[in-house]
């Protein structure tokens, strides 16, 4: 195969600070070549060197020879034919990617109006043709459809749409399955995959799931703090990896065939320090035993039958109306189940099902329509608000984006003193000092109570919104979808300071994730939701051997990594 990209020796500045420092690699034609490595490594900013879309204030210096053509060398009128046009790239989120105030259908004809001499009606015809081979139902009605009239994998098939539109020679996918569940993620990389023997395109493929990685790429680039430390083919990388970055990356990387389980082991961690001006100096923290008593066994469970279990769901149900079907949607249908104290229990689903609506309802977020929510044997559903208050301390939540669920305008001191006052501690003092409590047990440092949400990392962040949830020191956390948009190592440490939390404070845990293999490591026991209902439940192992329901099943078979347990075996 002849060599289709060749980059060499570059660099990509933003001031002082050099985000990418001389890397060098090629792509084949018709070749897959991942790139990974954890957020802030320079795996974005090589992405859009590639492009040339990176901002002003940065320079790019090097090489980027593409089909024999210097891409540094071109002005902006004829960068503008490479992009898009021979060049193409898939965007992480396509929610802010997409034209919010433009149907799909005009988005794609206005990519192909731009590279190709078509009329609008040509162009429109192609664009529903196009929607039709990225596998849109109903393409001819859906061209019409606005943005956020769609699901989220719906999105991100019309972002690939675009971005296949004029046939490219190099399709650049950056984290293009990240947010999304793990059946559609498996629909999105077949499809990609699909499209690039279809296309004969060559595709860079840029993720922090190795999974992933596995499955889809010839070859993978491993990165590391904007310098490339490997370089191999696919089934090398994992069966022999040479740099010990890269075994951490593999060892906190969750695998669904490892079998592991919190209350024997913790997860690997790579912890990061990097000094002014200085190379990135890293420790991998290995995988260490742990003996904890199991509350989520058979034994266990017989053995204090006659306890109350924490929190009670009879026969719930949640319901909205659809005002323009006129009918009544069925978000969560006749759910029961127990959560015992000291016992993590996962919830897993596709979105859509009723998972997020469900731990909404359990916090009294959500009207609930009919059932019983018992917590320490009191229903919540028919208390008053006032009434409500004082038992609202009891269940706290951490939500998948911390960003987006705290204040930017407050800082870290402001955030968490808040919620102690609005919650009746009225003694500054003794306010400061759970405050400080708090932060030092999520391991942030003091200093960071002055600064703001903005000032720090997506790990940090979400510790911050562990710590909001935990200040007011409840019996049960539950945690929505709390590390699907983090790096594998910083998704160890936080699932690592969730299990010494839940032991040091007794916690008991509702766990929400579409991610299997993160929640066979945290649950003792596992309820499946599909439509609104559990249709399976099982004790730590049952479900991933011996599933019974054929959705189960599904959302098992669509786990990325199978390609992975190959090359280690």
């Amino acid at each position: 195969m002849s060599q289709l990209l060749e980059v060499r020796d570059l660099r990509v500045s933003f001031g002082a600070h050099e985000a990418v420092r001389g890397i060098s690699f090629d792509i084949a034609e018709g070749e897959t070549l991942a790139l990974v490595g954890e957020s802030g490594c320079g795996k974005s900013a090589t992405a859009l060197s590639l492009m040339r879309l990176v901002p002003e204030l940065g320079r790019v210096t090097g090489s980027i020879l593409f089909d024999g053509q210097e891409l540094l060398d071109l002005n902006a009128r004829q960068m503008r034919d490479v992009r898009g046009g021979r060049i193409a790239m898939i965007f992480q989120e396509p929610m802010t990617s997409l034209n919010p105030v433009l149907s799909i259908g005009e988005q794609i004809v206005e990519t192909l109006r731009q590279h190709e001499s078509l009329s609008k009606a040509a162009a429109l015809k192609r664009a529903v043709e196009l929607l039709e081979l990225v596998r849109i139902p109903e393409p001819q009605r859906r061209v019409s459809d606005y943005p956020h009239e769609l699901s989220g994998g719906q999105r991100q098939r019309v972002m690939i749409a675009m971005a296949v539109a004029c046939r490219p020679r190099l399709l650049i996918a950056d984290e293009p399955t990240t947010a999304l569940d793990v059946t559609i993620q498996a629909r999105i990389l077949e499809l990609l995959n699909a499209l690039r023997k279809e296309l004969a395109m060559s595709l860079l493929l840029i993720t922090h799931d190795l999974g992933v990685v596995a499955d889809h790429a010839d070859r993978v680039a491993v990165m590391l703090a904007g310098r490339k430390v490997e370089e191999a083919r696919t089934q090398e990388i994992f069966a022999r990896p040479r740099h010990a970055y890269t075994r951490g990356l593999l060892g906190a990387s969750l695998n669904l065939a490892d079998d592991l389980h919190y209350r024997a082991s913790t997860l690997p961690e790579i912890r990061h320090d990097t000094p002014a001006g200085g190379d990135a100096v890293f420790t991998v923290v290995p995988r260490a035993a742990r003996a904890l008593t199991q509350h989520g066994d058979a034994a266990a469970r017989a053995a204090s039958v006659e306890t109350a279990p924490l929190l009670a769901v009879r026969n719930l149900r949640v319901e909205y109306t659809q005002r323009h079907a006129r009918t009544v949607l069925r978000a969560v249908d006749g759910v029961s189940f127990d959560i015992g104290r000291g016992e993590s229990v996962g919830l897993v689903g596709e979105s859509g099902c009723g998972k997020s609506t469900l731990s909404r309802a359990i916090m009294r977020l959500a009207s609930v329509a009919h059932g019983e929510i018992r917590l320490d044997d009191v229903d919540l559903i028919p208390l008053s608000e006032r009434a409500l208050r004082p038992l609202r301390r009891k269940v706290q939540m951490v939500f998948q984006d911390p960003y987006a669920s705290l204040n930017p305008r407050r800082t870290v001191a402001q955030i968490l003193d808040t919620v102690l006052l609005v919650n009746g501690t009225r003694d500054a003092r003794e306010r400061d000092a759970r405050v400080r409590r708090i932060l030092d047990r999520v391991r942030l440092p003091s200093v960071a109570l002055a600064r703001f949400p903005h000032e720090f990392s997506g790990g940090q962040r979400q510790r911050i919104g562990i710590a909001r949830a935990l200040v007011l020191e409840p019996e049960l956390l539950i945690c929505d979808e709390p590390v699907s948009a983090l790096d594998v190592s910083i998704q160890a440490q936080i699932l690592n300071l969730l299990v010494e939390l839940k032991q040091e404070l007794g916690l008991s845990l509702l766990f929400i994730s579409h991610d299997l293999s993160v929640v066979r490591y945290i649950a003792d026991r596992v309820h499946v939701m599909q439509q609104g209902r559990i249709v399976e439940s099982g004790g730590h192992g049952e479900i991933w051997h011996r599933p019974q329901h054929d959705y189960t099943r599904t959302l098992l078979e669509a786990i990325p990594g199978r390609a992975r347990e190959s090359m280690a075996a």
